[in-house]
């Protein structure tokens, strides 16, 4: 399994279906549905808590703050820089598992031997977008959501990334690889983060299972005859990492060459040690 290593945030503690997480120096309890274990708490930081999101038997949720929180706060991830606020549906804004992914990213480009042109489907507040403006390449970010959009553009401002080659784009993600297809735009890195249901800005509905299969196979028209990487990360656990790395040997790899790897990300609670999966990630590079 691959992990994300931070400063800024820990995963200190997981036991009976809930989180305990270091967010700057904030802690935060939050539920997760795979932690089916219930062992003893060992770090004395539950009882600190400075809020926890609790679930409604009857859908969704809300937070319970224990002590005054900040609007927004923010998190670094080297010199990333992230505004954090607890939402509804228990998230924060960022997905710290992924900062393995953007590394990879990163190392990419900077060994490249010219500036990379990046393509961030369901982009969200822009960690991996403002991960690859950091290693030098050019992004275009796009997100269905307008406010995740101006989320991820308060994140760059926040990061000094602000006056980096990047387009912001609200718009949903099948219409718009389809219109860059038309346009005969070429991309040389995509990195797709799909959820496993959503919506479009006009209604447009995404169903994972459905619409991933056909949406690579466009992507795959988008890519150049030098492309360096495609990265597919899925929350969802009927997606295996086998199921992952077969989509995109069939759809990528059978036209641009290269090779394939899949595995479980994850994040390493420091009490106990325990490697927490948070989803699996597909990868094919040249």
């Amino acid at each position: 399994m691959r992990e994300a290593i931070w400063e800024e945030y820990e995963l200190i503690e997981t036991t009976e279906g809930e989180r305990l997480e270091r967010w700057g120096d904030k802690l935060l309890i939050r539920p997760d549905p795979q932690i089916i274990w219930a062992t003893e708490k060992l770090s004395h930081r539950w009882h600190k808590a400075d809020a926890r999101y609790v679930r409604s038997k009857t859908g969704g949720g809300s937070w319970t703050v224990y002590r005054k929180l900040p609007q927004m706060w923010k998190v670094k991830y080297k010199d990333i820089v992230f505004g954090v606020k607890p939402m509804g549906f228990k998230h924060t804004g960022i997905f710290p598992e992924q900062a393995i992914n953007w590394e990879f990213a990163m190392d990419k480009i900077k060994k490249a031997d010219r500036q990379l042109n990046v393509l961030n489907l369901f982009a969200y507040t822009g960690g991996a977008t403002l991960a690859c403006l950091c290693a030098g390449a050019k992004v275009c970010h796009v997100d269905a959501s307008k406010g995740m959009v101006q989320w991820a553009k308060e994140n760059a401002e926040l990061s000094g990334l602000n006056d980096r080659p990047v387009r912001w784009i609200v718009d949903d993600c099948v219409k718009f690889v389809k219109r860059e297809i038309r346009r005969g735009n070429k991309y040389d890195g995509i990195i797709m983060d799909p959820p496993s249901y959503g919506r479009g800005p006009n209604g447009e509905i995404w169903k994972l299972e459905e619409q991933l299969f056909p949406l690579v196979e466009l992507c795959s028209q988008l890519l150049s005859d030098d492309a360096k990487f495609f990265i597919l990360n899925s929350y969802t656990t009927g997606l295996s990492p086998s199921v992952m790395q077969y989509l995109l040997g069939v759809t990528l790899a059978k036209d641009h060459g290269g090779s394939v790897s899949a595995d479980e990300i994850g994040l390493r609670a420091t009490k106990t040690g325990l490697v927490l999966p948070c989803g699996s990630t597909a990868i094919w590079e040249k």
